[in-house]
């Protein structure tokens, strides 16, 4: 038996508002770089730093994911092989 409930796909309105909450974010960190009262090569590290932040937090955000369904799937595999292998127990001779 497969006790796993069905992945839940985001709606197209979570999808919507994800991605404008982003564009909104990035805007306003954009501007507030640019109306910073700091020379030029501090603004640049600051958008730099604004530009790795959001790197990385994608880069960490699909690794975990990766790791959560690589481990669901190793999961299903070693359910799998523990019933074959009491289907063979139970078998009759």
């Amino acid at each position: 038996m497969n006790n796993d409930p069905l992945p839940v796909k985001p709606s197209n309105a979570w999808n919507l508002f994800t991605i404008v909450s982003f564009v909104v974010a990035a805007t306003m960190m954009a501007g507030g770089i640019y109306f910073l009262e700091a020379s030029f090569a501090a603004k640049g590290f600051y958008a730099m730093s604004a530009l790795m932040l959001v790197h990385t937090t994608v880069s960490i955000t699909k690794t975990l994911r990766d790791g959560e369904e690589s481990n669901r799937l190793h999961n299903r595999l070693e359910e799998a092989r523990t019933e074959k292998l009491l289907m063979e127990v139970a078998a009759p001779r």
